[in-house]
């Protein structure tokens, strides 16, 4: 598995998504934690079944695989979405997969680096994203990253047995521009 260091951080970097590395992306979405917390869980990805949209993401947009600097080990994937230049906006997405690498502060360091990026590189002048309530991890993590909660749509998705809602968070770069 090739891994390139495109977007450098501190403990790890963001490398372009590698189809050879489809099994894991397949496994890390057929995680029962990581599915219930993504609304997956009544899906079943399979590698085979999976590498045309891995080919499709790695083709267009920016999706990366988060790539630990000591090891070069994979533990996730992040990508800025539906990148609109006109309106200067995007939707951000992130997954850690490996579950020894959740709740190190990784997924947070991965966000501020995919940030940074879109907002120096891209010109982008608002990211957002949607999290489930119920995420607490998911949502401690963004508001360490800088994102702040706008809105929410109630009770809009049911998983084990219950509904949730949806909530939505965005950070605005503030660098005034001449």
């Amino acid at each position: 598995m090739p891994f390139y260091k495109k977007i450098q951080g501190e403990r790890l970097y963001l490398s372009p998504l590698d189809v050879d590395s489809t099994e894991l992306y397949a496994k890390w979405l057929n995680d029962p934690a990581v599915a219930v917390t993504h609304g997956t869980y009544g899906q079943v990805f399979s590698a085979f079944g999976h590498r045309k949209n891995v080919e499709k993401e790695a083709e267009s947009g920016h999706n990366y695989t988060i790539v630990l600097n000591e090891g070069d080990r994979p533990i996730g994937v992040i990508a800025l979405m539906s990148v609109e230049h006109l309106h200067q906006r995007a939707t951000l997405g992130i997954l850690v997969g490996e579950e020894d690498c959740r709740s190190k502060g990784y997924g947070t360091e991965a966000i501020k680096l995919l940030v940074d990026y879109g907002f120096k590189h891209l010109n982008l002048h608002n990211i957002m994203l949607t999290v489930f309530a119920d995420n607490l991890q998911a949502l401690a993590c963004y508001k360490k990253a800088g994102f702040k909660e706008f809105g929410r749509w109630h009770e809009c998705a049911y998983t084990n047995g219950h509904y949730m809602d949806d909530i939505f968070m965005e950070i605005i770069n503030n660098i005034v521009r001449r």
